[in-house]
């Protein structure tokens, strides 16, 4: 047994899963059992299904140098675990349990290190991090995760090799980035990133914010207000903390100061969802992700007061999607901690949410498709397709924010037909003599 399990027995935690290492080929271990997915057969690697529970088993092996930032460029295989331990990264990975003869195997004092809160490159940790650049990044995800500190010696070697991060596939480094943002804090994976210039090859938006000082009630630059801000997201929810990270993540380029010194950031919420978008997709995040978290991002800015109508409740909702209104509001109620890192008077937040209940339980059309008339009822009454038709739905959309009761099919249509012959028929019957 190595890797994980390991070193969660070792802290007295329950695995969450189980990698195994043997001498058998993955040949032999496809033999063996009847059930088996060859997930990394040609780096020595299937996983084998027990019932509804995976084991992932490795044959021993040495591995080369990452050329391309994604795999060896070859392995062999070797027949002891102690030539597989030593090809680990850090001591605290480097350590096996053998379950048949009950043997602990700590080559490397992993448990030492593990008892100390110690993150350490076994052996000379600049050739550990040549020969996987991904590995600068796994040092600050368990330095992260377990809340350890990252050995001196590891921790030059850590900033000599930063630019070889580079090399690594954006998917790679997109997976560890996750595993930081899922800690209980993630701001101690990123100010570590920060320091050991990983930041500025994964991340250089988040860390041109380094120094740039905001106004008001803020305390923090940007940059420490985005990762502080990320940590008050919830942690199970990575959406919002993705959005918590980069919702200001324009501001540098945003950034205007006046000849009497105030500093202004006009437009950034829209701003840094175009840029949250780019660089998500740089990091080959899934479509449904990037959409979710840029429009959070793009409404993160929202200014309710109690002088909003009920009518500007419904457009609210109608602009966000009733299905964000959980995720907006955990993300302003974060945004809000972060701008001094203590709790704020969130009381107007509550009743805006005590009326978008309300709204919510009347059932009032909150998008086009809740209207009580739709697209052949309109041709139904002669209103062409295209653009005019677009044009009336849209008017009969904002006629039933303002008033709900005017959303049946009756005054809908008798609505449409009135501004259409007012306000539309004579230049739609112009475009038809053109055409």
């Amino acid at each position: 047994m190595v890797g994980g399990a390991v070193r969660d027995l070792v802290r007295n935690t329950t695995p969450d899963d189980y990698d195994l290492a043997t001498s058998a080929t993955p040949e032999q271990v496809s033999y063996l059992f009847r059930r088996v997915i060859p997930t990394g057969i040609e780096h020595g690697t299937v996983t084998v299904l027990l019932g509804d529970k995976s084991v992932e088993v490795t044959t021993f092996r040495t591995e080369s140098v990452y050329t391309d930032g994604r795999r060896p460029d070859s392995v062999n295989f070797v027949t002891t675990i102690a030539d597989d331990l030593a090809r680990r990264d850090f001591t605290i990975n480097g350590m096996a349990l053998d379950p048949v003869l009950e043997t602990f195997l700590d080559p490397f004092k992993g448990e030492e290190d593990l008892h100390a809160g110690t993150i350490r490159a076994i052996g000379n940790p600049d050739e550990r991090f040549a020969e996987d650049a991904l590995r600068l990044l796994r040092a600050v995800r368990f330095a992260t995760q377990l809340q350890f500190t990252i050995e001196a010696g590891t921790w030059d070697a850590l900033g000599r090799a930063s630019r070889s991060l580079g090399k690594v596939s954006q998917e790679r480094m997109r997976d560890e980035l996750n595993k930081i943002l899922a800690a209980k804090r993630p701001s101690v994976g990123l100010r570590l990133m920060c320091g050991g210039g990983l930041l500025q090859v994964v991340l250089p938006e988040l860390s041109a914010g380094v120094k740039v000082e905001q106004r008001g009630d803020h305390r923090f630059d940007v940059f420490e207000h985005s990762i502080l801000t990320c940590d008050a997201a919830p942690r199970g929810n990575p959406t919002v903390r993705l959005a918590g990270l980069f919702h200001d993540i324009a501001k540098p380029a945003s950034l205007k100061v006046d000849a009497d010194g105030h500093r202004t950031f006009h437009g950034h919420d829209q701003a840094s969802a175009r840029q949250a978008e780019t660089l998500l997709r740089r990091l080959r995040y899934p479509n449904a992700v990037i959409g979710q978290v840029t429009h959070l991002i793009r409404h993160h800015m929202f200014h309710y007061t109690a002088e909003w109508t009920d009518a500007a409740v419904r457009r609210f909702l109608a602009r966000v999607g009733p299905e964000n209104v959980d995720n907006l509001f955990a993300l302003r109620q974060a945004d809000s901690f972060a701008q001094r890192g203590s709790s704020t008077d969130l009381r107007a937040l509550h009743t805006f949410r005590d009326r978008i209940g309300d709204a919510l339980a009347n059932e009032h059309a909150l998008s086009r498709k809740d209207l009580a008339v739709n697209g052949h009822d309109l041709a139904s009454i002669g209103i062409p397709p295209g653009r005019v038709m677009g044009t009336i739905i849209d008017y009969l959309f904002e006629t039933v924010l303002d008033d709900p009761k005017q959303n049946a099919r009756g005054q809908l249509l008798k609505i449409a037909r009135s501004f259409y012959d007012s306000r539309l028929k004579d230049a739609a019957d112009h475009g038809s003599d053109a055409g």
